[in-house]
């Protein structure tokens, strides 16, 4: 099967219910032939997703018992192998997932990728045509620049979901070929912030205002060269398109690199300041006392996660130079260190209230000193590390990785498919 004759998927998030209803409904409009699938997750804490499932005149909705409630399970379980039917049936010619607001595209569109459904991944039958992200004018400058919680507006995915409304607002909008704007910002000011971090967040994503808008001008609205549910390098350019420098309404974006790495402790001590007044930050770190594995830093409003990004290429059990992309081994190549190979600093910083100086400055405290530096390896290795030996929980909701567990069982009745 060529990747034209596969059928057309299209995901669509956003924090807004009522937002992503509508670009949904608009995308369907006039073609029996969508099928639009939604799991409402407000009941997976209780085990119970809500599956609706729309296809010509049909509308039928599903209650989900599942074995474990998580986000992973909903999307093994149910949504993987539905979408597999679907793209069997032959009155099929699209389909449109509408996520729920607590679900970020990416893990999802890494499932498609690489979940296996019987004997292949669904993307061995479908293809990715689109990501839409759907954004509220009127809201979502203040979630994604708060310190809201899921759990406090009603959204988290689980009982273990400690997530904050920002980081899924920016990782929905990070990932998206399209931004849709609904509503009405409250003022012009708000408008003018809300544009000022799109540009610097997501500057290769054509904007669309919804109101006014069809299924037609909404499709030709993704560009020739989106990223269709590509997956992100967490070794490759940390910024995509050429998003401005200069400073609007308060919001900038800036580097931090350096070729030494961060002493544990120190860097425990500042990483609060990519808390305050920082709107996104996401790059790699090296870290001493873990000198062969990347650190891969993410933050946004109030919340942060640090996880690993897998070795790198000068490490002893690093990955092999043709096991990684093209674009890897190229920027790899063009800071390779005769001493330390392609370990490096490099992380990307929009702030909103917070001064880059005072960023930078704290962040050149936590790089080793010459005289820390010049000990050499073994005595990094005896530094006390707060970040410790990783663990994964068996079902986080908020990431997807081969093998993280076993199905369980699951009923629910389905008199169509």
């Amino acid at each position: 099967m060529t990747q034209h004759d596969r059928v057309p998927l299209t995901l669509i998030g956003g924090l807004s219910p009522t937002a992503n209803t509508r670009l949904t409904d608009t995308l369907r409009a006039g073609d029996p032939g969508t099928a639009v699938v939604h799991h409402d997750l407000r009941h997976i804490g209780s085990g119970v997703v809500r599956r609706r499932l729309q296809l010509g005149h049909r509308d039928q909705l599903t209650a989900l018992e599942l074995a474990h409630g998580c986000v992973s399970c909903t999307l093994r379980e149910d949504l993987l192998p539905l979408l597999r039917r679907l793209g069997r049936m032959p009155e099929v010619r699209r389909i449109l997932v509408r996520l729920d607001p607590a679900m970020e595209p990416e893990p999802v569109s890494w499932a498609l990728h690489h979940v296996l459904v019987g004997d292949r991944p669904v993307l061995a039958d479908l293809r990715i045509e689109a990501v839409y992200s759907a954004l509220d004018h009127a809201s979502w400058f203040e979630a994604a620049t708060g310190e809201d919680t899921l759990a406090e507006c009603g959204l988290q995915a689980s009982a273990e979901d400690e997530r904050t409304l920002a980081q899924v607002a920016l990782a929905q909008v990070e990932f998206a070929d399209v931004l849709v704007l609904d509503g009405v910002a409250t003022d012009g000011w708000s408008a003018a912030r809300t544009a000022a971090v799109l540009d610097r967040v997501a500057p290769t994503a054509p904007r669309v205002e919804l109101a006014g808008a069809d299924g037609s001008t909404l499709r030709a609205a993704v560009p020739a060269e989106a990223r269709r549910g590509e997956l992100t390098d967490q070794h490759g350019a940390l910024l995509r398109g050429q998003p401005p420098l200069h400073t609007d309404c308060g919001i900038c974006l800036f580097t931090f690199t350096a070729r030494r790495p961060f002493h544990p402790q120190r860097l425990h001590a500042a990483i609060d300041v990519l808390l305050d007044g920082v709107v996104r930050t996401r790059g790699r770190a090296w870290v001493a006392s873990q000198p062969d594995v990347a650190f891969w830093i993410e933050s946004a409003g109030g919340g942060l996660g640090i996880g690993h990004a897998g070795g790198w290429l000068a490490a002893a059990e690093g990955p092999e130079w043709l096991e990684v992309s093209p674009e890897r081994r190229t920027l790899a190549a063009l800071r390779w260190d005769p001493a330390f190979g392609d370990r490096a600093q490099e992380l990307v910083i929009v702030a909103h209230q917070a001064i880059p100086e005072e960023i930078e400055a704290a962040l050149h405290g936590a790089l080793l000193t010459d005289e820390e530096l010049a000990a050499g390896e073994q005595a990094w290795l005896r530094y006390p590390d707060p970040f410790g030996s990783w663990h994964e929980e068996p079902c986080a909701d908020n990431e997807l990785a081969p093998g993280r567990h076993d199905a369980g069982a699951q009923t629910g009745k389905d008199d169509t498919l």
